[in-house]
């Protein structure tokens, strides 16, 4: 056999000159190579395809590396080192992350799992860490070994770990229970406290067998369930094999010896294919992941790559690699492996169609699965040896934690689709845990919880954005390990998911005052996990893993427990309201949520609202709440805000979209919105969420819907119409539900006044780009939605100034077709006793007869209809209304006495007080500027002969003028208008 020669380039300097431990890897795309050395506290990023360029060089640890680990979708970088500590770095960028996990003594080694969702990190400390990368929590920490262990591996499956001590003894772990299954004494060398060179454990990529370093210079592989011995791999090392790697598909192995060899087996036929003589011990062995190469290093720090490690004549490495799901054959998880699509720190992202199999799968093996040992102490687990091989090995028994695991993965099974994915639970305003770094558990528009984990507990702050609002919240110290959290103006709810094996999820609320001594108190669960809380007006509510919603009263009282209708994604409450998100069925197979949502209302015990949520496609939820004016509303992953409303029978109204204003190195973390902005922290890109220190800075945006581009090329003036109109019809709807209980609206009043103001002359500015675009037929339209008289004179007025006499006529003949249609509405709703206190009563009667909506687009008479949301009010809406309530509640001054004929059918005698203004005058005629000719729809004239003082300008005891507002847009005060219904009735009675 052709010997051919490998050359190899310096990586790492070795100072000691005898040798030092050194990995080497490659990424997913085989685009990068890393190397390490026990000697050397660096580690190199190097280009394959430029092996003599300058590598990167990552300085975080201060002494030497002795492990390297990457996530499975090469995005996170894992580093053990002498200094006790391990790091996590982005990858390929090599950014420094945090330090995940230290250690006691040195660490040896790091691995994986094929999700990246658990890190397992083991050395000379006693015990193997088993690491959750998404929030750096320790899930359990495994102990069995004698000595320093020097060997890990997750089995593709999911459902083993194996490790490898010094003193040469395999232990195969159960992930589900922690358990030992088998215990394998003796069968590797032992390497003693030289750790230039280490043992070291490999499945193959079926997961159906387990290669160790054997006692003869060989390989021996065990079966991945009974632990027995299958076959080995013995040629031409002289020495003891000091490392092995699989080819990707399995049917290659790789292994080098003391004796400086590296051999190439074919692991089918057991034959070497090839071998290559090197200078120095090789200590470690990467396959390329897309091609026939192996990358080696050298116990000197120097590495090369052997092309073509396979002869050609033979099957590619990587030519029918297995496609194994990383769930377990019954279905099970040990840590919950479907991730939100955004790669988090750890880079852990779920492959498609994780989940697809569930309880599909049968629950027996290949071959029958045996034990080496029953249910044993800790302590006597090494003495024991493997049973015969008919004994069957006793399953140990689930305790709550895996009772809920395994329903969840049920129910995912169940409801998941080949290649897609259900979104998980998460809670509003929360930010992922970062290890040694404080994180959000909530963040709203009243303030914040904070917390961070130390020695073993957490330190939790409450802070308010108003610090004037009252006395500090003091801090809390938290032994539960609570991931969320609700704040409201009362108090906090916080809540724990079950974390290890005798942990019980727990629901704990604390209010910020109370009469009592005792108002804090606690709920455990067990068999079920709180996935999302809620806080609202005296209650308090948790969704958990049995689609249960809880409802518990300020006080701790059970109050109701709800059966949903699918797994969770959040809720939120504000008020007596709470707002529930679940799934409505198994997302689509490009992934598109089918979200449900519905409205509880807690004080009632009603369900008003309920409904099919919308998300952008390809899109999932991030964001949930309620504005401040209660509304419902939403924010996902591709920027786009949407709130909920009651038009066209209940519709999402998409506000914003940060596509249109972000920068592309900006992402928008949602706060809340009010009726005109939203509140949110610009996050720099690749970060989601904000950190803790420094203190989040909240960025006002402005709400617009994602308008088409017009032809008009007034795209802000349409988007403030749309708005105006949205708020005015909030507004009224307020009003008449006020009204109909009996509750004052003078404010409301005031502000829908404005508004309408607003908006007349948002659609003024309107009208004037169509005539400047010659859009007419458009103009017409935009002067059928003004709401005052005024403002239809404005528009006539500035249709005659642009020389468009066709226009202003067409304009002056929607002005007569409404005050006629005004007219017929105020008879239809006459005031039959203005003496009494109806005011409140007659002006809802014509609110309710002209909506703040209705009307026509058609040049023909309008008549209102229910059924018709095309435009603003009328404009005698107000003022009759006003006229009406300020005339009832007159009385008699001086012996002055007003006649009102003709309102509807009814004739009443009303006496008026003056308001101080006027007092023994007479009401002359004092020429045509100082009329007005009383309008057709006007109540308080019986015939076109009765006219009225309109406030004109009459002074030397001549009606005084009671301040007509020049601006159309301007309101009268309530005097004013008082004093102008008084003029036209003296008029009425003096004619």
């Amino acid at each position: 056999m052709k010997i051919r020669s490998i050359k190899l380039r310096e990586a790492h300097k070795n100072s000691n000159g005898n040798g030092s431990f050194c990995s080497i890897l490659w990424d997913l795309q085989a685009q990068h190579i890393v190397t390490s050395s026990s000697s050397d506290p660096s580690i190199c990023i190097h280009d394959p395809l430029l092996l003599s360029s300058a590598p990167r060089i990552l300085r975080n640890h201060r002494d030497g590396v002795t492990s390297l680990a990457l996530s499975p979708n090469s995005t996170c970088l894992a580093s053990g080192s002498v200094d006790h500590s391990v790091k996590l770095y982005k990858f390929p960028g090599g950014e420094f992350q945090t330090n995940i996990t230290r250690f006691t003594l040195p660490i040896r080694v790091l691995g994986f799992n094929k999700s990246g969702s658990m890190l397992a990190a083991a050395g000379d400390d006693e015990g193997i860490k088993l690491i959750n990368t998404i929030d750096g929590s320790i899930a359990r920490v495994l102990k069995g070994h004698r000595g320093s262990v020097t060997g890990l591996g997750f089995d593709p499956k999911s459902e083993y770990l194996a490790s490898l001590d010094s003193a040469g003894t395999v232990i195969v772990w159960e992930l589900q229970s922690g358990r030992a299954l088998h215990t394998l004494k003796g069968i590797a060398p032992d390497t003693g406290l030289d750790f230039s060179l280490m043992n070291i454990v490999c499945w193959s990529p079926d997961g159906e067998m387990l290669a160790v370093p054997g006692l003869k210079n060989d390989v021996v592989m065990y079966d991945r369930d009974t632990a027995e011995k299958l076959f080995s791999l013995r040629g031409d090392h002289v020495q003891r094999i000091c490392f092995l790697s699989w080819s990707p598909n399995g049917k290659y192995m790789a292994t080098s010896g003391l004796d400086r060899q590296v051999l190439i087996w074919d692991v089918d036929q057991r034959v070497d294919i090839d071998r290559q003589k090197f200078d120095d011990v090789i200590c470690c062995m990467a396959w390329k992941p897309t091609g026939n190469a192996l990358a080696v290093i050298d116990a000197m720090g120097k590495y090369g790559i052997w092309d073509s490690a396979v002869p050609s004549s033979m099957k590619s490495p990587t030519e029918g690699i297995p496609d194994l799901q990383s769930k377990n054959s019954n279905g099970l998880l040990f840590f919950d492996e479907e991730e939100e699509e955004e790669p988090n720190i750890s880079g852990s992202l779920s492959d498609l169609g994780e989940d697809s199999h569930g309880e599909s799968q049968p629950t027996s093996r290949k071959r029958l699965r045996k034990q080496s040992f029953s249910d044993v102490d800790e302590g006597t687990s090494d003495e024991l040896n493997l049973l015969p091989k008919d004994a069957s090995r006793k399953r140990p028994s689930h305790n709550h934690k895996e009772r809920i695991k395994k329903r969840k993965d049920v129910q995912m099974s169940t409801t998941t689709s080949v290649g897609s994915k259900l979104q998980e639970a998460f809670q509003p305003g929360c930010t992922p845990t970062q290890p040694g770094k404080r994180r959000f558990l909530c963040y709203n528009m009243l303030g914040s919880i904070t917390t961070i984990e130390h020695d073993g507990y957490s330190h939790i702050e409450i802070d308010f954005h108003d610090t004037g609002r009252g006395p500090r919240v003091p801090a809390m110290t938290d032994y539960f390990g609570f991931t969320m959290a609700a704040l409201n103006e009362n108090g906090s709810v916080f809540a724990n998911p079950c974390k290890g094996e005798k942990s019980m999820s727990t629901l704990m609320y604390r209010p910020f005052s109370s009469w009592a001594n005792n108002s804090e108190w606690s709920m455990r669960f067990e068999d079920e996990e709180v996935e999302v809380v809620a806080l609202g007006t005296a209650w308090v509510a948790a969704v958990t893993s049995l689609n249960f919603l809880r409802i518990f009263t300020e006080g701790g009282l059970q109050r109701n427990v709800l059966s949903l209708d699918g797994p969770v994604v959040t809720a939120v409450g504000f008020g007596d309201e709470l707002a529930v998100v679940t799934h409505a069925s198994p997302s689509l197979p490009s992934n598109d949520q089918m979200l449900e949502f519905r409205v509880f209302n807690i004080r009632h015990g009603t369900q008003p609202i309920r409904g099919r949520l919308p998300v952008t496609p390809g899109s999932y939820l991030t964001w949930f709440g309620f504005s401040e004016e209660g509304k419902i509303c939403t924010f996902d992953s591709k920027g786009v805000l949407r709130v909920f409303t009651d038009q066209y029978g209940g519709s999402w109204l998409p506000l914003f979209s940060s596509t249109k204003v972000r920068k592309p190195e900006e992402n928008h973390w949602v706060v809340g919105l009010n009726a005109s902005k939203l509140f949110c922290v610009v996050c720099k890109s690749p970060d989601t969420f904000p950190q803790v220190i420094p203190k989040p800075v909240l960025n006002l945006m402005d709400l617009s819907f994602p308008l088409a581009s017009s032809d008009l090329g007034a795209d802000n003036l349409e988007n403030e119409f749309i708005l105006h109109n949205l708020h005015l019809s909030q507004i009224n709807k307020t009003i008449e539900e006020m009204m109909s209980t009996g509750q004052d609206t003078t404010s409301l009043d005031d502000e829908a006044f404005k508004m309408e103001a607003s908006l007349d002359r948002c659609i003024f500015k309107l009208i004037a780009s169509c005539c400047n675009g010659d859009k007419l037929v458009r103009a017409t339209e935009l002067v059928k939605l003004l709401s005052f008289e005024k403002s239809v004179k404005g528009a006539i007025e500035l249709a005659k100034n642009l020389k468009l006499p066709n226009l202003a006529e067409r304009f002056t003949t929607i002005q007569e077709e409404r005050l006629l249609n005004e007219s017929k509405a105020a008879t239809a709703f006459p005031v039959t006793n203005l003496g009494s206190d109806t005011s409140h009563k007659s002006d809802f009667a014509i609110r309710k007869s002209i909506s703040p909506l209705e009307s026509s687009y058609d040049s023909k008479p309008a008549i209102p209809s229910p059924s018709q949301k095309l435009t603003s009010p009328p404009f005698m809406k107000k003022g009759i209304s006003e006229a009406v309530a300020k005339a009832g509640k007159a009385k008699v001054k001086q012996g002055q006495t007003a006649n009102l004929e003709n309102v509807g059918e009814v004739k009443n005698d009303v006496q008026l007080k003056n308001a101080g203004e006027v007092k023994n005058v007479e009401v002359k005629k004092t020429g045509e500027e100082n009329k007005l000719q009383t309008c057709p729809s006007n109540s308080f004239a019986k015939s076109s002969d009765v006219q009225l003082q309109n406030a004109g300008e009459v002074k030397n005891g001549e009606v005084k003028k009671t301040g007509e507002a020049k601006n159309p847009f301007a309101k009268s005060s309530n005097k004013q208008e008082k004093s102008s219904l008084f003029d036209s009735l003296k008029k009425k009675n003096v004619k």
